[in-house]
């Protein structure tokens, strides 16, 4: 299985030109006779049906229109549109800094009823602290070089948080323990953040785990993963935000996360691992 997040990105390119060679197979063209009508490179049917080259809106009206069947532009246009959009560079994404970001997805968690989360090194953003999302998004601010609006975008984190406490809403989150020990921030902000951690927990509609670091695995830490619904999962990875819309990459997720919530303590075991991990701050 392989489980790269960026693999989506590729996979959907290969879906896509399966479906232009499956529209061009009834016509009888080889896709260099295609390409020749068309005024293209020889190469550049095949390499678009292989998912090597990414068609532009006037290649697919070309395609579509030289194999007789318009009526699919439009629906072939939305889903190279949806693929552009998967893979966006974090330096695009955050060019004015980061409250741009945050806003981005006020949306999505307004139309979402079931959240499954999955992080292996920090708390994640529905659950921090000021404090500890301040130290978070400073020292991104710092990495990456960008404006800093740390503040501002840690109001819109903040009221984003809303969506925890509306109860027709459910909440499945699982942590590896080393999320609770990596330090964002000194103690004081580490210890308000777990505080709050358990705070949270008790919430009815969240359900916690945390799976410690002394654990079998039978399921390997992956990058973290939001799924919304089932209807798409967003990755971060170091250098771009993945958004994955394929139903069979979904369900990949999905199958991902029961897997890890298996290996997690709930309960009364995720509170006292959350409990050794305030201890430890000294």
């Amino acid at each position: 299985m392989n489980t790269s997040p960026s693999s989506a990105v590729q996979d959907a390119r290969a879906a896509l030109g399966r479906r232009l060679r499956a529209i061009r197979k009834p016509t009888g063209l080889t896709a260099r006779a295609l390409a020749a009508r068309a005024g293209w490179s020889e190469s550049k049917a095949s390499r678009m049906e292989n998912g090597k080259t990414p068609p532009t809106d006037r290649d697919l009206l070309t395609y579509v229109t030289i194999c007789g069947v318009p009526e699919e532009y439009e629906d072939l246009r939305a889903t190279a549109h949806g693929i552009d959009e998967m893979y966006v560079e974090w330096k695009r994404l955050q060019s004015s800094g980061l409250k741009h970001g945050q806003e981005a997805h006020v949306p999505l968690y307004a139309r979402t009823s079931r959240f499954r989360i999955y992080e292996p090194g920090v708390i994640p953003g529905l659950l921090q602290t000021a404090g500890y999302a301040t130290a978070i998004m400073s020292r991104i601010v710092v990495f990456r070089q960008i404006p800093d609006d740390v503040e501002a975008a840690v109001r819109v984190r903040m009221r984003r948080q809303c969506y925890l406490h509306d109860t027709h809403r459910r909440f499945g989150i699982v942590l590896e323990e080393s999320a609770l020990r990596s330090r964002f921030g000194d103690p004081s902000v580490m210890a308000a953040q777990l505080g709050h951690l358990l705070q949270v927990a008790a919430l009815p509609n969240v359900s916690l785990g945390v799976i410690p670091m002394t654990t079998e695995r039978v399921m390997w830490p992956v990058e973290g993963f939001w799924i919304y619904d089932d209807t798409q999962v967003i990755i971060e990875l170091a250098t771009a935000q993945v958004t994955v819309k394929q139903p069979s990459e979904i369900e990949t997720y999905a199958r991902m996360f029961a897997e890890l919530a298996k290996l997690a303590c709930h309960g009364q075991s995720a509170r006292a691992l959350i409990a050794e991990a305030i201890a430890a701050l000294g």
